[in-house]
């Protein structure tokens, strides 16, 4: 199949054309794509690093946002494959801040209309987004809940490093409230992640980061991801920008490069939004999925462990039980379950987006997925919030480019 693998060149102008316009328009400062099949690799790296800034390099960092969470499943995966966490086990043990819970009569009610948990949050749990607690897709005055996790600062809107408290004072508050659904009952979006994060802290006995540091990003070379840029990088880094809902026509800036949110690491390192990352570095944790887990010659994890992270663990429920599917994005999980800090796609509804494909976007302007079953990976970089929880004209256009640009693996070639 070798030869079959790698893109149409007439069809990556059209990538390129595509995406440029993008620029050109304004819809996003700068960009980079970087689409892989098999060992052939191409990037576009258009547009400046910010609205006055120098032009983007296929090296600039990026705040990669909730693209942080299939990092962090990978890295608890690696403590699974230790023994050091078991998947069904309660996390009590680990994180006694979330023993006992107690669990909102009604979503919306008040604080102290509970019943007890029926059983403990499990590793399983965390990792599919079923602890019972997370981001409700409602502003946050509308429920207790959503006011108080805003009060105590756990992470509930857009990443902002710079606001959390540190990692065991932010468990503490957490384990001051209440769960909003049973263990196991309904898939809640984000929190669990940054559970996660403290987890794999404790388990693997070193801070979060040097975790990762340490299991994933040196055997990776992931050079240039992390919690913050370091001072001698910052040149390389963009500024965040968004549409300001006063002022619709204008990108107003979100969070500066020198002197921003990310330029000094942060007191807690979310597993659900934290990182920085370059589109190489990205590339790489990939190819390490791709390859079923090893990279280098070095095993990261084994190929089950890949396997099970891509694998759908939730669609019946999400679509059954959740009573015409999950608050978050019903339309997208129709086509979709989730698997391991994930998506994965279930049915083929739209272009570039095939059966079998897993990943994740990140809110502060990114897109990354890889595709097991065509051996195609992809990561599109922009420094532009999205503005709904929908993928931007830009992202959905950079996935129908990316798949129309693949030469085809057919008998044929």
């Amino acid at each position: 199949m070798g030869h079959g693998m790698g893109f149409d060149k007439e069809r990556l102008t059209g990538l390129h054309d595509t995406l440029a316009g993008h620029v050109e328009r304004g819809g996003v400062p700068g960009l980079v794509a970087l689409v892989a099949h098999g060992d052939q690799v191409h990037v576009e790296a258009l547009g400046k690093r910010s609205l006055r800034g120098g032009p983007v390099g296929r090296d600039t960092i990026f705040r990669v946002a909730s693209m942080t969470k299939p990092i962090t499943a990978a890295a608890t995966l690696i403590l699974l494959e230790e023994c050091r966490l078991r998947l069904d086990d309660p996390v009590d043990e680990l994180l006694p801040e979330l023993a006992h819970r107690r669990v909102l009569r009604r979503p919306d009610g008040p604080l102290d209309d509970t019943v007890p948990a029926e059983r403990p949050i499990t590793v399983r749990d965390l990792l599919t987004f079923r602890m019972g607690i997370g981001i409700l897709p409602t502003p946050p005055d509308s429920s207790p809940i959503q006011q108080a996790m805003e009060v105590l600062e756990l992470g509930q809107g857009v990443p902002r490093p710079a606001s959390f408290p540190e990692p065991d004072d932010w468990l503490a508050r957490l384990g001051t409230l209440p769960l909003i659904h049973q263990p196991g009952e309904r898939w809640l979006y984000n929190t669990g992640s940054d559970v996660l994060g403290v987890l794999i802290a404790r388990a693997g006995g070193l801070p979060f980061e040097r975790f990762l540091q340490e299991r994933l990003f040196d055997p990776l070379g992931m050079t240039d991801t992390g919690f913050s840029v370091p001072a001698d990088q910052l040149d390389r880094f963009t500024t965040a920008y968004w549409q300001d809902p006063e002022n619709d026509s204008e990108l107003s800036v979100f969070d500066e490069a020198d002197g921003g949110e990310w330029s000094t690491p942060p007191k807690f390192q979310s597993g659900a939004a934290g990182l920085v990352s370059t589109a190489d570095d990205f590339l790489a944790f990939s190819r390490m999925l791709l390859a079923g887990g090893r990279y280098g010659g070095r095993r990261i994890l084994s190929r089950a462990a890949v396997e099970l992270m891509m694998s759908d663990q939730t669609s019946d429920d999400l679509m059954s039980r959740q009573a015409g599917g999950p608050e978050l994005l019903p339309e997208f999980f129709a086509t979709r379950g989730w698997g391991l800090g994930g998506a994965v796609v279930t049915r083929a509804t739209e272009l570039g987006h095939p059966v079998g494909q897993f990943g994740w976007d990140g809110g502060l302007g990114t897109s990354w997925a890889v595709d097991p079953v065509r051996g195609v990976a992809g990561v599109l970089l922009t420094q532009r919030l999205w503005s709904s929880p929908v993928a931007p004209p830009v992202c959905r256009d950079f996935w129908v480019s990316a798949y129309q640009a693949l030469e085809d693996q057919g008998l044929d070639d």
